[in-house]
């Protein structure tokens, strides 16, 4: 009985993301909006999860002020959601229209190159309209790390989805040995080390003045293969009528012979640019789940 459910849940969820490919984008807009407004005054984990990340990061704010951040935040999540539905399905045409890369480094010129990307809610439509544009000029592909999602059907589905460019998704649990690979066969890595999955391979470092447990995997990757390092920042322009996917000129002497250092590093990088739109930051993921030895459970 339960597997009849999950299968008739999928494909409902299926069809209802072809439904916004090729809907007009407004109405993807706005429906986004209207459900993550709806999803944001609802009683759940997730609610509480924003929250309490939004006051550890922001204690200077009142409380008022961290409430409203929250309920922006929660439009700006469901837009991202249902826009979703373009970016995994809809035509190259569609996806470039609504990101605009902008790159202060020469794409396509085959060097050894990692894009580390914060979470952002713009974050998938910078990695596919990128990945687009690489195959349209017959650049190098690009290859990204991804999590194993608990429903295989989408699980499956997403990879195929990300890659129909030319793309590799390689999963996060793989050796460092295939994105060493990949990066000196001239490809350009995607990495968003701003999320918490565990001690391995990991250090605490600070992420707004709190220690977060954060991968290492960037400084260890970018030594091994001498490539460079660039932020690679996916954010609504001003208007809000598109986003804008920023490539910003490498890191100046990243790696160090620090990787601990290097990581604290990128984090305070990330930090300047969530404090330029707190709104569009990925608030749900809890950030700060693994704590030291000794601290207590922000969570609970």
């Amino acid at each position: 009985m339960m597997n009849w459910f999950h299968t008739f849940f999928n494909y409902i969820a299926l069809s209802i993301l072809r439904l916004f490919a090729f809907v007009p984008y407004t109405w993807t807009v706005q429906t986004g909006y209207a459900l993550g407004s709806l999803f944001g005054r609802l009683p759940h984990q997730r609610k509480r999860v924003v929250l309490t990340n939004l006051r550890l990061c922001f204690p200077e704010l009142k409380i008022n002020q961290i409430e409203n951040l929250a309920i922006e935040h929660w439009r700006l999540f469901g837009r991202s959601v249902l826009e979703r539905s373009r970016i995994w399905l809809g035509s190259a045409e569609q996806i470039v229209s609504m990101i605009e890369i902008q790159s202060e480094v020469k794409l396509g010129d085959c060097k050894p190159r990692i894009f580390v990307i914060p979470h952002f809610v713009g974050l998938e439509g910078g990695f596919m309209a990128l990945s687009a544009m690489a195959a349209e000029k017959s650049w190098p592909r690009g290859a990204g790390l991804y999590q194993n999602m608990k429903n295989p059907f989408f699980n499956q589905k997403i990879i195929e989805w990300r890659n129909r460019f030319g793309g590799k998704s390689i999963a996060r649990q793989s050796r460092l040995l295939e994105l060493i690979r990949e990066i000196k066969s001239g490809n350009f890595i995607f990495i968003a080390p701003d999320i918490d999955l565990g001690p391995k391979d990991s250090v605490f470092v600070p992420f707004f003045g709190i220690q977060a447990n954060t991968i290492t995997a960037i400084s260890r990757l970018a030594r091994a293969c001498n490539a460079e390092v660039c932020l690679m920042i996916t954010t609504l322009n001003a208007d809000r009528s598109k986003y804008i996917c920023r490539i910003q000129r490498a890191l100046e002497n990243f790696p160090s012979d620090d990787p601990v250092a290097d990581t604290a590093r990128l984090n305070r990088c990330f930090e300047d640019e969530i404090r330029k739109r707190p709104a569009e930051y990925y608030w749900v993921h809890k950030r700060f789940k693994y704590r030291p030895p000794g601290e207590a459970n922000l969570y609970d």
